[in-house]
């Protein structure tokens, strides 16, 4: 007989678990969350998980370390509550910029993150658009790696119509990425090349620095143009690219990001950008003052990682979400 599914959810992704729960037609696990006075972290399962087939829905997201060790804790709940299978849901995973050595004595924070997830109790990871797609590889247990463009491209689709459109990687990193976006929209394909800037040493002054240059790869002019990225967290990059694509002559510019971080001046810097809407997930809740912003449209990615862990708990194949 199958295990029973149980959906929990941590701080972080409370009103996206409630919507996965009313796709999949479960409730949402009863769960005891708070702070004491000094900071940390107290969880109580308060419902029998014995045998079951447990799904925990938390993105590693502002505020990124309350948020991890929320998740690491209900990990370690479940897994001594005796849960038979313990799936991390982790719609945004924190950390994944710092995957690899960039300089002489610095971590590699996403192996860090993997590694603490497998102790706390993590059966198998569940997760969407990975900074780096090399990160799966981090871990000892499945990982699967969902991707943004079932919810996005039908949007897109639906606004840019017959128009001529160029997909446009802001950087080299992403051109996978967006070449996959232009080949289901039988659009052409641009690269920014960017520069930063750089002290005395090589060595960029601070961690999100502006970029300085530009240069566009591709046409655009008389184009619509479709910023493609994984996140957007200062948004320095992003809207700096909308303004080089504006200037080259993109007749319309979007922007698509499956994860809005929008730390920092990200809010005034997309409100005063020449971008005409910028597309985003749920995987992070809006903070209140992108709420107000009318260029951001949000879609929500529920009934796609509903069906993922629907398929997961059936053992059925999900590879046909992989597109």
């Amino acid at each position: 007989m199958r295990d029973a599914l149980k959906i929990f959810a941590g701080n972080s992704n409370r009103p996206l678990a409630q919507e996965i729960c009313a796709y999949l037609g479960v409730p949402l696990g009863a769960a005891d969350v708070r702070t004491f006075s000094d900071g940390e972290i107290a969880v109580e399962i308060t419902e029998n998980v014995r045998g079951g087939d447990v799904f925990v829905i938390q993105s590693v997201c502002t505020p990124v370390n309350d948020n991890l060790m929320e998740l690491l804790l209900m990990l370690d709940a479940f897994k001594r509550a005796s849960a038979n299978r313990i799936t991390a849901v982790i719609p945004y995973y924190g950390y994944a910029r710092q995957d690899r050595k960039v300089a002489p004595r610095v971590p590699i924070s996403a192996k860090l993150v993997a590694d603490l997830l497998t102790a706390a109790g993590a059966s198998r990871i569940l997760t969407a658009e990975l900074h780096a797609g090399q990160i799966q590889g981090f871990f000892n247990i499945p990982v699967d790696n969902l991707f943004s463009a079932p919810v996005l491209l039908p949007y897109i689709r639906s606004r840019v119509g017959r128009e001529a459109v160029t997909v446009v990687s802001p950087d080299a990193g992403g051109v996978e990425r967006a070449r996959a976006f232009a080949k289901r929209l039988g659009a052409s394909l641009a690269i920014i090349d960017k520069r930063r800037a750089r002290n005395h040493d090589g060595k960029s002054e601070k961690a999100n620095l502006d970029v300085v240059e530009m240069h566009i790869i591709g046409e655009v002019e008389g184009r619509v143009a479709i910023l493609v990225d994984d996140m957007v967290d200062t948004a320095g990059t992003l809207t700096t690219a909308a303004k080089a694509l504006h200037d080259a002559g993109a007749q319309i510019v979007f922007a698509c990001c499956t994860h809005p971080v929008l730390s920092g001046p990200a809010i005034e810097r997309i409100r005063s950008s020449v971008l005409d809407e910028l597309v985003v997930t749920n995987s992070i809740p809006l903070r209140p003052e992108a709420e107000t912003v009318d260029k951001i449209r949000v879609l929500s990615i529920a009934h796609l990682m509903g069906e993922a862990i629907r398929r997961i708990h059936n053992e059925e194949s999900i590879s046909s979400l992989f597109v």
